[in-house]
């Protein structure tokens, strides 16, 4: 497929009415293993978890680190690839060229809770530079409404939240990335301030689970760091019991 079919396909995840369930990958390796899972549909990305392999918080990694990164990974796969490309650089525009020219098709792009303006002005310029490319690049506009709203009452955060996202829909953003553990109640008020098959969720420890989220009318779940820390807490357990004079266990399949 042509990166312009991978990026129609991708959007075509989001409205569909199943939940996209994206498990998140962070190299070459990670992204094969999961790609090989038979109901794997689409890769995303986590930016989090690159930083990490870089030894960067989460963050921090130069952009030619994570293009490298994010490339690889779409190299590696027939798979569409959306990548987490944190604020945009600086400029969001020439990220998303850069991006699109490595193989990605779609993005996660956080406003960090800058002034609304200029955050529509970032999300705007990523549609633009996807349409310049002649990719419909699926943007998944992340607000961090609830993530960085400090201690002010939920219902100002969500109102935030649909404020935000609205906005970004009307630039053109694919969808609305929403991180926090989000019980029903919240879910169903931002999908009503939004729309159906509109928000993003991330799966962490207490939130709902995909099949309880896609009843509610999300649009996507992914589940960013957690999927490498799930990996990493099997590698630490793993050589505490070989410190322990363990062996490798039998059921290790040879993935790589």
């Amino acid at each position: 497929m042509t990166a312009a079919e991978k990026a129609q396909s991708l959007i075509a995840l989001y409205h569909a009415p199943e939940i996209l369930r994206v498990v998140n990958v962070w190299d070459v390796i990670s992204a094969k293993a999961i790609a090989d899972v038979s109901q794997t549909t689409a890769l995303a990305t986590a930016g989090h978890s690159i930083a990490a392999t870089f030894g960067y918080a989460d963050g921090q990694i130069p952009r030619d680190l994570m293009i490298d990164m994010v490339g690889r990974i779409a190299a590696s796969t027939e798979l569409p690839v959306s990548a987490d490309l944190d604020d945009g650089y600086d400029d969001a525009g020439e990220t998303t060229r850069l991006a699109i020219a490595a193989g990605i098709v779609g993005a996660n792009v956080e406003d960090r809770l800058k002034p609304l303006a200029e955050s529509v002005a970032v999300m705007e310029a990523i549609v633009k530079a996807g349409e310049a490319e002649g990719v419909p690049f699926a943007l998944n506009a992340r607000t961090d409404a609830f993530v960085r709203g400090g201690d002010r009452p939920v219902e100002a955060s969500i109102a935030d939240a649909i404020e935000r996202g609205r906005a970004f829909l009307d630039v053109g953003a694919t969808s609305v990335f929403i991180p926090g553990i989000l019980d029903a109640d919240v879910t169903r008020q931002l999908v009503e301030g939004i729309g159906e098959r509109k928000i993003s969720v991330i799966g962490l420890p207490g939130a709902l689970t995909a099949a309880e989220y896609e009843a509610l009318g999300v649009a996507r779940i992914s589940y960013g760091p957690m999927i490498q820390r799930v990996a990493l807490t099997a590698v630490q357990d793993v050589a505490v019991s070989l410190y322990a004079d363990g062996v490798i266990p039998a059921s290790t399949r040879a993935l790589n």
